[in-house]
């Protein structure tokens, strides 16, 4: 059990209370009509020329489509549309122009039985032509603080929705990040906008939790999150891991190309689904399936997927 003072205390199960068990151990309902009964892989297409890591590469229509399509072949279970960066120092991009790099790929997509799609954006605006083209998940990466009319949107429209923790916009979020405990601090974030949700009606079923790694953290911050990422369970949402091809892989592995750091990105996979987390947001889909099947294989004794 991990403490207010920072302390780790090993207790009986019988000394958990029956409430936070429930929330631990409770199978999560279905998310975009993906059951969680196995771990899911989310296959990251950035529409957009200048994401930290693969900027530039699949913002043409073709490509972005051609992309998608390759990765669901790999074995993504579902495809995360993006139109704005929001890497370290990135700058907001217009309303308009975010629709239009991310509503036409999405409705091809759907036209292509490619899916199910989660549309990556912090503004209602984008995610409401998003959806009209086919998107079934909003993930925001701002926690729901960007725009004032996301919980509402999301409550209004019965969509399931990813909130993630970032401490401060992407312009200014890696400037100076503190915490009095990273680990209680991004809990304690992620169960106020659960609890936000809840009160306009969406259940914890349609509540998917990401700790951002990465928006507003430093190296220390990102390994204690990944080190106690199985926390998050307790909010009785389904954990989206969200690290691949961050800069602290980078620095650890000593790789400072973004796509040379597919090994370490696949290794930091790994350790949450040792945590149990439900979805993995990715960028190098085959690779991190062929790991996920071997490490099920020697874990489990029985294939990932099968």
């Amino acid at each position: 059990m991990r403490l207010r003072d920072g302390t780790r205390k090993r207790v009986p199960l019988s000394a958990v209370p029956a409430a936070w068990q429930a929330a631990i151990s409770a199978p999560r309902a279905d998310v975009a009509g993906l059951a969680l009964d196995r771990l899911r892989l989310m296959g990251i297409l950035n529409v957009t020329p200048d994401s930290f890591s693969d900027g530039g590469q699949h913002d043409g229509y073709d490509a972005a489509i051609c992309h998608a399509t390759a990765m669901q072949q790999a074995g993504a279970d579902l495809i995360d549309i993006g139109g704005e960066s929001t890497r370290p120092g990135a700058k907001p991009v217009p309303i308009e122009e975010e629709i239009a790099r991310t509503a036409p790929v999405i409705a091809a997509l759907t036209k292509a039985s490619i899916g199910p799609i989660s549309i990556d954006t912090r503004k209602v605006p984008v995610a409401e032509q998003a959806v009209a083209s086919g998107a079934g998940l909003v993930n925001d990466v701002s926690g729901l603080d960007h725009d004032a009319a996301m919980a509402g949107y999301v409550a209004r429209t019965k969509l399931p929705v990813c909130v993630m923790h970032s401490q401060g916009d992407p312009e200014v979020m890696q400037d100076d990040p503190r915490y009095s405990d990273v680990l209680l601090d991004v809990y304690d974030f992620l169960a106020a906008r659960v609890a936000r949700l809840e009160q306009l009606g969406v259940p914890r079923g349609r509540i998917v939790v990401d700790p951002g790694i990465g928006f507003g953290k430093t190296q220390a911050h990102n390994l204690a999150l990944l080190n106690g990422i199985s926390l998050f369970h307790g909010l009785g949402c389904a954990i989206l891991l969200g690290a691949s091809r961050k800069k602290f892989i980078g620095t650890i592995g000593g790789t400072a190309e973004a796509g040379a750091r597919v090994a370490g990105s696949v290794a930091v996979a790994l350790a949450g689904a040792a945590q149990g987390v439900q979805i993995l947001r990715i960028h190098d889909v085959d690779e991190t399936r062929q790991a996920l099947a071997l490490w099920s294989a020697i874990e489990q004794g029985e294939q990932y997927g099968a």
